[in-house]
């Protein structure tokens, strides 16, 4: 297999969503993880007459269990049926909402027990380019940004992520990926959901984030040439810097099997204090204690249209941006008590 690629993010390369955003109302049991609280048909309610009847969403009552297992059942029927809405890039928006941060909600809150700061910061409506560091060996900050947006804005925002073409490459992860609401990291695909009114995610660090050694953590890596700056100027969103603490130390990788990692077409074999010593328990990541904060978001609307091609400006917001990111990494680790804790 041919070594994988990152197109660059300054290169150049629907469905309706359904029911809207503002009339979603989410789970009264999220965070269970179960698939179970899905919504019921339009009109249904869990709450029985009187004053008697066991109250809304209290799982106490017969009525409730069945706007529950009525819910679940229309889930099923729309999924086999194929009346569900996916957008041009794929995203499934139900899938996303009722299955899969179901899934990823216990992790990010029981086992990594995600502390989220500033969500705030992300605007309420409109695009917005949510711009993070990158760490942890295998990608798993990028969905536990996901969730933090998600569950933490008070606007019920998702958040696209933009990915490596290698996301994209590998089978189930593809589909996975495309259904959850991430796509291509290029430019013209991020410019599209921006202007669409987004909120885009993206990490400059890229492979050299995530794959670079446990010594140098928290140590950010080159950001690119600024496409991601060049984007959103076009698009006149404001950039809002992230620091994700926490995920570093979930893999500490202590080497790099280069060879082995050319014959499968990967940028690193990750070695670390269990893998692969330990098998597959060596894939389990350690019970960090994570904290994402997201800070005063940079306005992008004040520059003319040809500020774009200025690469000295580019370089400027691109520097201020990392900058950001970085002091705040090393303000969240001075207020870490412990890397579990």
């Amino acid at each position: 297999m041919a070594d994988a690629k990152v197109i660059p993010f300054d290169d150049d390369r629907s469905r309706p969503g359904g029911v809207p955003r503002a009339a979603r109302r989410r789970s009264p049991v999220r965070g269970t993880g179960s698939v179970s609280a899905l919504p019921g048909p339009a009109g249904s309610s869990g709450a029985s007459p009187g004053p008697e009847g066991p109250r809304e969403g209290d799982g106490s009552g017969r009525g409730d269990w069945d706007r529950r297992i009525a819910g679940g059942l229309a889930f099923l029927r729309r999924r086999v049926t194929g009346e569900y809405d996916v957008d041009e890039f794929g995203y499934d928006e139900e899938l996303t909402d009722q299955v899969l941060m179901s899934l990823l909600r216990p992790v990010y809150e029981k086992y990594f027990r995600v502390e989220v700061k500033g969500v705030e910061n992300i605007p309420a409506e409109g695009g917005a380019l949510i711009v993070s560091n990158h760490s942890g060996t295998l990608p798993l900050d990028g969905l536990m940004l996901q969730v933090a947006v998600h569950d933490h804005h008070p606007a019920d925002r998702h958040l696209r992520l933009l990915a490596a073409d290698l996301v994209f490459m590998l089978p189930v992860v593809n589909e996975l990926a495309r259904k959850a609401g991430h796509t291509l990291a290029c430019a013209e695909d991020a410019e599209r959901l921006l202007r669409k009114g987004e909120v885009v995610g993206v990490m400059p660090e890229g492979f050299k984030g995530i794959g670079k050694p446990f010594g140098e953590r928290y140590k950010l890596q080159r950001f690119g040439r600024g496409g991601f700056v060049s984007t959103a100027l076009r698009a006149g969103v404001p950039i809002v810097p992230c620091s994700i603490v926490g995920a570093e130390e979930i893999y500490p990788m202590i080497g790099n099997a280069k060879t082995l990692a050319r014959l499968l077409g990967f940028p690193y074999f990750p070695i670390t204090p269990t893998f692969p010593w330990l098998g597959p328990l060596g894939v389990v990541p350690l019970p960090t204690k994570w904290t994402i904060q997201f800070g005063e978001p940079i306005p992008t609307d004040g520059y003319p249209l040809e500020a774009a091609e200025d690469p000295m400006l580019m370089f400027n917001l691109t520097d201020q941006v990392r900058e950001q990111i970085q002091h705040t990494l090393y303000k969240l680790l001075v207020q870490r008590r412990s890397v579990f804790f």
